[in-house]
């Protein structure tokens, strides 16, 4: 009899685990969406700047997300080995490795990141404000990364629709705090351009405090021991740094690449092309986060039937997850082609705007149908075990995409356009390499 952390491969199971994550993936993402539109009607000049401090916050999101991965998939391990008294030990670990990461970052932030932007960016204005910026948004982190760290234990221990309650307060949070503090409205100060920053973090401890009295409300700590363990403990360290090592530098080298493309847009192609570029990445935001709910499913699944001792079933749980991910991807990909315009005007900028936006927007369309077959293979090397393959795999594919967009917006100086072809170009190569290594069936003697 199929205990209750245990899976099966319908697409009722998988729904159930990827709708929830889909909302709980929307919490960053909707953050920085949520910012980008109330800065686009503060100015142009905001929305650029945007791009900067935005994608400089989610590579440390990324990291964070990459320990939520590994982290995810021991706990969907132990789940199908049918071993939850392993769990709580784990999730505990995981909390005091992520305190450490955000610590570090904090300090990469006031110490490293002004030099290098400094070095990097033409415009003296540009410069000042994202520090200024950085400075108050690198703050949140602590919040975001305990948030993750619960998101891996709901989404492993099977439990996944409790992650929607969290998302709910940090996305209306959000707003409220956006509208208040960027425009000095209901009597609270006019902040501008930071005001984003303060309204984040607020954002982000309310949705760390809401799930964590869902733990406490449904029982979940008890369930695992959540709470009980303070110490150190090197074995289940040791586990969790193996696994999820590669995935933090996977996902940190994946989203600085996105940082060296808007750093070479904005010497490229000044404040409309590096405007257009945040809007794109807006899609990739909040379109991609339902892609991504099926990859990250696929992590946890695969792991969870490898638990079961049921190798044989992986092949048919991978493509019946990439059949459900295509057909979002594809319904996705029909919107944004058929309303270009009515996406770009949320921003309230001009014609110019969007007319520069509009065939970007197409190409970004087609490249989200790749990134959803693409992914779910990633996730699938990733749930096998095999992070370092994983890591392989997302360095190859950046190595070849930083060289093509170096080539293209700095030394031949194209349009913005041919700088977001890159994407098809990372997708193609991810997919790729992740499907070869599946078919090699490799990943069946690995033991975590």
């Amino acid at each position: 009899m199929k205990s209750k952390l245990q899976v099966d491969i319908s697409n009722a199971q998988i729904l159930k685990i990827a709708l929830p994550i889909s909302l709980a993936l929307l919490v960053p993402q909707l953050n920085f969406i949520i910012n980008n539109v109330f800065l686009g009607h503060l100015s142009e000049e905001a929305l650029a700047i945007a791009s900067i401090t935005g994608v400089y916050y989610l590579v440390f999101a990324g990291i964070g997300y990459g320990l939520n991965n590994g982290l995810q998939a021991l706990i969907s391990r132990r789940a199908g080995e049918n071993r939850p008294e392993e769990i709580g030990k784990i999730f505990h670990q995981g909390i005091l490795i992520a305190m450490g990461i955000a610590a570090t970052g904090i300090l990469i932030t006031y110490f490293v990141a002004p030099l290098i932007l400094k070095a990097t960016l033409q415009s003296p204005s540009t410069y000042e404000k994202a520090v200024s910026f950085l400075y108050i948004r690198i703050w949140g982190l602590p919040f975001l990364y305990v948030y993750q760290m619960r998101n891996a234990l709901l989404v492993g221990t099977n439990q996944s629709k409790y992650l929607v309650a969290g998302t709910l307060a940090e996305a209306l949070s959000n707003v409220f705090f956006d509208y208040t503090l960027i425009f000095g409205k209901l009597g609270f100060p006019a902040l501008g351009f930071n005001g984003a920053a303060y309204a984040s973090i607020i954002a982000e401890f309310m949705g760390m405090l809401v799930i964590y009295l869902v733990l406490k409300q449904k029982k979940i700590d008890k369930q695992f021991s959540l709470f009980k363990r303070s110490k150190w403990e090197n074995a289940i360290s040791k586990s969790i740094l193996s696994l999820s090592g590669p995935l933090v530098f996977q996902h940190a080298i994946s989203i600085i690449s996105w940082l060296i493309f808007y750093i070479l847009v904005e010497r490229n192609s000044g404040q409309t092309g590096l405007a257009v570029s945040n809007t794109m990445r807006n899609i990739f935001g909040f379109f991609g986060v339902f892609i991504w709910a099926f990859a990250s499913t696929t992590n946890s699944m695969v792991s969870n039937v490898i638990g079961q001792n049921k190798k044989e079933e992986v092949f048919g749980l991978i493509k019946k997850i990439v059949r459900l991910n295509a057909a979002i991807a594809v319904i996705v990909f029909v919107i944004l082609n058929s309303f270009p315009s009515a996406y770009l005007s949320i921003y309230g900028l001009d014609k110019d705007f969007v007319n520069a936006g509009i065939p970007v927007i197409r190409l970004v369309a087609f490249a989200m149908v790749l990134m959803s077959v693409a992914t779910v293979w990633l996730n699938a090397v990733t749930g096998t075990g095999n992070s370092r393959r994983t890591f392989l795999i997302e360095l190859a594919a950046i190595s070849f995409y930083c060289l093509y967009v170096f080539l293209v917006l700095e030394v031949y100086h194209l349009s913005i356009f041919w700088g977001w072809m890159s994407e098809l170009l990372y997708w193609s190569i991810l997919f790729l390499l992740s499907y070869t290594y599946m078919r090699s069936g490799k990943w069946k003697k690995i033991v975590v």
